[in-house]
């Protein structure tokens, strides 16, 4: 576990391997102390030097780590990691004793903590990396500081981890052993379920979620989570790059129909960006400028932008990896409300988003995947010079508003920024948002003490058997 760790009502992180941290009166300095007595799971003690080596290979050019830039608040760490600076005791991280971590930021960031209760955040232990190198995660070298350790890990088949007694709260972990099994399918997972051999699955097929609800409701469960499935508009492409173009396309989408009629698994359609977790306690309201289902408009936008009727609108390609009847409702919904003719390419994974990031696509169908509810995190996306503004976009004063919510000493006045931030996404819509995505798993009603949270963390510390 980290210094801090989720807090699965969506609250301020909870104090995990640190028992206490304070901020300096300038916002800028951090300091974590850690718990006394701490150990790793083979008895060795957690020291304040185990996580700033841990930090520092996050950091380091040669690791590549892909989660990297979430240090980046921290003073001189994207130099570091850039290759820009090459002295590691430049980056704002230090260890002054055994006990303690202080971290230095470049800028004051209200929403730091969440940052370092995020995955990179976690210590390995820098001794048994040092001496397995890429084997150190194999169960016979795997150490852990958390409330389980690694007993077993059979690729393909399954993982077993089991109660960490060295963890400092070892008494209030209730479950001695978990085991996560693989199944080839979503339909032979929940057989097994549906027999007893597993508590929990995680993959139900939508055709069967209309029968659990009805039949057995005890059973299923949803989370709505921080997950805004969107189509982004490749801007550098005519006639993607005319924003009256963009916005005909977005307005013609019925996403009403799509959560009801295709997904059926409790998605909410999403007429604008942010989904509700990373919203501020104030905004509650309806924006006036949602991406809400207007063909009349649409269609009046597309001539407008002279394809009147759809005539001489260019063949596009719309891409995605997975969820192609999502696709082929989109399609379907052009073609009926704008007479334009998109056809459907369906990628691999990676290929997809290689083809995102070069710029080598369309339209393309696109999850969002944070590690932190952070709505910066997730506007910043689109800052010109970001690495994931997949749509290549720019606009006049977007930069600026993420900037001053950046500036900002609190996260109360950050909201109006960022709203307005979002409201010139959907006014520009380099992307049309489609659905806030859900996650649907069964689980039996033994299962006790579950808890999750919108980035589907899952907190099995508190979790115990009923005995029923």
């Amino acid at each position: 576990e980290g210094l801090l760790s989720p807090a699965p009502d969506g609250g301020p992180p909870r104090l995990a391997a640190a028992e206490n941290f304070d901020v300096s009166v300038d916002g800028l300095t951090y300091t974590f102390q850690l718990r006394a007595g701490a150990r790793w799971s083979n008895g060795e003690p957690v020291t304040a030097d185990d996580f700033v080596a841990s930090f520092r290979r996050v950091l380091t050019p040669a690791t590549a780590a892909p989660k990297a830039d979430l240090f980046f608040a921290v003073k001189n760490a994207r130099a570091f990691a850039t290759g820009a600076l090459a002295d590691f005791s430049a980056v704002g991280i230090r260890a002054p004793d055994a006990r303690t971590v202080v971290v230095t930021l470049e800028t004051p960031s209200p929403r730091f903590p969440l940052y370092v209760a995020s995955g990179p955040w976690i210590p390995v232990n820098p001794r048994v990396v040092a001496q397995h190198g890429r084997n150190w995660t194999q169960p016979r070298h795997f150490v852990g500081n958390g409330p389980f350790t690694l007993a077993e890990w059979r690729p393909q088949q399954r993982i077993v981890v089991k109660k960490n007694p060295t963890y400092h709260g070892a008494n209030a972990t209730k479950l001695d052993e978990i085991q996560f099994l693989r199944f080839d399918s979503g339909d032979t997972e929940e057989r097994a379920f549906r027999a007893g051999q597993v508590d929990i699955t995680m993959a139900v097929p939508p055709s069967k979620l209309a029968n659990y609800a009805r039949e057995r409701p005890p059973r299923l469960h949803r989370t709505l989570l921080a997950e805004t499935r969107h189509l982004s508009f490749n801007t550098a492409r005519a006639p993607l790059n005319d924003v009256r173009v963009r916005l005909a396309l977005a307005l013609s989408i019925d996403r009403q129909k799509i959560v009801d009629r295709v997904l059926l698994g409790g998605q909410q359609p999403a007429g604008r960006f942010l989904p509700p977790a990373l919203r501020s306690a104030r905004d509650t309201a309806p924006l006036a400028t949602e991406q809400q289902l207007d063909p009349v408009e649409a269609r009046r936008l597309l001539a407008l932008a002279g394809f009147a009727g759809g005539r001489n609108f260019p063949k596009l390609e719309l891409t995605g990896w997975t969820i192609t009847p999502v696709l082929e409702a989109v399609q379907e919904m052009w073609r009926q409300e704008l007479r334009i003719e998109v056809s459907i390419a369906v990628r691999e994974a990676n290929v997809h988003l290689a083809a995102l990031r070069s710029g080598a696509y369309d339209i393309a169908f696109v999850t969002t995947l944070l590690d932190v509810t952070d709505a910066m995190a997730l506007l910043g996306d689109f800052v010109s010079q970001a690495p994931n503004n997949l749509p290549h976009w720019q606009a006049g004063g977007y930069d600026e508003l993420l900037a001053r919510a950046a500036a900002r000493p609190d996260l109360p006045s950050q909201a109006g920024d960022l709203l307005a931030a979002e409201l010139l996404l959907l006014e520009r819509a380099p992307v049309a948002p489609l659905y806030f995505n859900t996650r649907n798993w069964l689980m039996a009603p033994r299962v006790r003490g579950w808890q999750d949270d919108a980035l589907w963390t899952r907190y099995y510390s508190g979790v115990w058997l009923s005995g029923k």
